[in-house]
């Protein structure tokens, strides 16, 4: 089995496509560790309506366990963002965190989100790219 450990940040605005969505199926099957966090899930609930969409993301994501942020995440994400803000790269809260999390877990983060490319661009961020 590999030992890759992957974070998994949605956004709820932009489906996951293309390549992001093989490499995703290719973890999954290959029984790779996913991990993902509790503000993921709320944003992706936040952005469905009914029961049945609710129902069914609460069902899957049962079954990732979830990175739970501490004090010091939250201190080192601050420090993040306003060192990115200070190299004019503007990153929401939620993105600092997230980010944060795969730097300290040395976890390569699994995005569709682009905002993630410019914070690699000043810290250790490790980004799935894909490949060809």
């Amino acid at each position: 089995m590999d030992t890759s450990v992957w974070s998994l940040a949605l956004r709820r605005d932009r489906p996951i496509v293309g390549a992001h969505v093989g490499e995703l199926l290719r973890a999954i099957d290959g029984g790779e560790i996913i991990i993902t966090t509790g503000l993921v899930l709320q944003e992706l609930l936040q952005g469905f309506s009914g029961p049945r969409a609710r129902d069914q993301i609460v069902e899957r994501f049962s079954a990732l366990p979830l990175l739970v942020p501490d004090r010091r995440d939250h201190i080192e994400a601050a420090d993040l963002r306003n060192i990115c803000r200070r190299a004019g790269v503007q990153v929401g809260t939620i993105d600092a965190l997230l980010a944060e999390l795969c730097i300290r877990h040395d976890l390569t983060m699994l995005s569709t989100d682009n905002d993630f490319r410019d914070i690699a661009a000043h810290f250790a961020l490790k980004l799935w790219t894909a490949v060809g």
